[in-house]
């Protein structure tokens, strides 16, 4: 008997780095210290209260059953609405599903497209669940290097460089975590076609969609209608504990989507579902922009502060709430310094080893999921920190 062991599977899942500064400045905490957070990449914003009214109207009816594995229809009919108003686009609902955080959309999309061996193409950097879900399902991901100059996206001469044949598809994320980064059209359009060049598939997540600065975020599914699109309740729609998302698939997906659903996850939370209908009601919109305008506000002030410090940064990122700061100038191992940062200066961060392979020893990622008063302390602590020696 194999008494306490694991798959081999599980032991090549590799750890989020974040969680030891997480445990640490917890510990911090403990002990007394004030701690800045900016290693979070969740909003600090609660849910909008239309939608907890929503739930709490549901709840008091006391009829918490399953829905259909696919999800509520009615809260499909309404994201296939809001495709039609935002992006312009028809997506049948029958092509929605209601899945338990984009977590639950992507390991249905991958489950779906995937057998032995198969390969994926994704980022690096880039979130590090996606690599790893990859795995779970049999199959290899391999990360493809970008850097500043490539406004850290991949592109389609970078796919086809890559390509080989055990590539089976892509994943791009655009608002990308951890740099905030988007593609833009004719990016998407090259990308897009590249794919379809190769009889690949494509996993579009969008799920920083909404929180963009400047300019409109771009869906896959403007594009084509052969993508599979990942989205959140959890980032602009504040609804991070209550774990909602959505995939959008193919026509030809949709049977297999549905057979994933009912063996995985029964269905989503029906609670959740049912608060998540007042999330595109017009009162719920003006407080989400209005959210997104402080992000924009505290994405200003955190990004010229850094910069004024000497942190190397490209342009201002185009979505999501983070900067990935080039952190050179101070150390040329971004965990240690992170670890530094937190011990010395009580300011928490994400070393750039949690996002890939990809010269991770100089970043750091900032999120700013706090207000302003506590990123200008955050601010403040670093300049004292830096400056110490000088």
């Amino acid at each position: 008997m194999n008494i306490g062991k694991v798959s081999k599977r599980v032991e090549s899942i590799s750890p989020f780095y974040v969680m030891d500064i997480m445990a640490r400045a917890n510990e911090l905490e403990e002990s007394g210290r004030d701690i800045i957070h900016m290693e979070v990449g969740e909003p600090d914003f609660s849910t909008p209260q239309p939608i907890i009214d929503a739930a709490q109207r549901f709840l008091a009816i006391g009829d918490v059953h399953y829905t259909k594995a696919q999800g509520l229809p009615l809260l499909r009919e309404k994201i296939a609405n809001f495709y039609h108003q935002e992006y312009k686009v028809e997506v049948s609902a029958d092509r929605i599903f209601i899945t338990p955080g984009a977590s639950g959309a992507l390991t249905v999309a991958l489950a779906s497209l995937l057998d032995a061996g198969d390969e994926v193409l994704t980022c690096d950097p880039g979130y590090p669940c996606n690599n790893n879900i990859v795995t779970l399902f049999g199959g290899k991901a391999k990360p493809i290097a970008v850097d500043a100059a490539e406004h850290f996206q991949l592109t389609g001469a970078a796919i086809t460089e890559a390509w080989t044949p055990a590539t089976r598809g892509v994943m791009i994320a655009s608002p990308s975590n951890p740099t905030g980064t988007m593609v833009n059209r004719s990016q998407l359009n090259d990308i897009v076609q590249t794919v379809n060049n190769h009889n690949g598939f494509l996993i579009s997540d969008e799920i920083y969609h909404g929180l963009v600065y400047g300019q409109r975020a771009i869906s896959a599914l403007e594009i084509s209608d052969n993508v599979f699109v990942l989205n959140s309740f959890s980032k602009f729609f504040g609804m991070t504990g209550w774990r909602l998302g959505w995939l959008i698939v193919p026509e030809y997906a949709v049977p297999a989507a549905n057979r994933l659903m009912q063996n995985l996850y029964i269905s989503a939370p029906t609670h959740s579902q049912y608060a998540a209908l007042a999330a595109f009601s017009d009162e719920t919109r003006v407080i989400l922009d209005q959210r997104r305008d402080e992000f924009e506000s505290r994405r200003d002030m955190l990004y010229e502060g850094l910069k004024e410090l000497g942190f190397v940064l490209i342009d201002k990122p185009e979505g999501a709430f983070y900067i990935y700061a080039d952190c050179r100038a101070f150390s040329e191992d971004s965990y240690a310094f992170s670890l530094q940062l937190l011990e010395e200066a009580g300011v928490a961060t994400t070393p750039g080893k949690d996002f890939g392979i990809s010269s991770p020893e100089r970043y750091l990622r900032f999120a700013y999921t706090t207000s302003e008063e506590r990123i200008q302390e955050g601010l403040r602590r670093l300049k004292i920190f830096l400056m110490r020696d000088k």
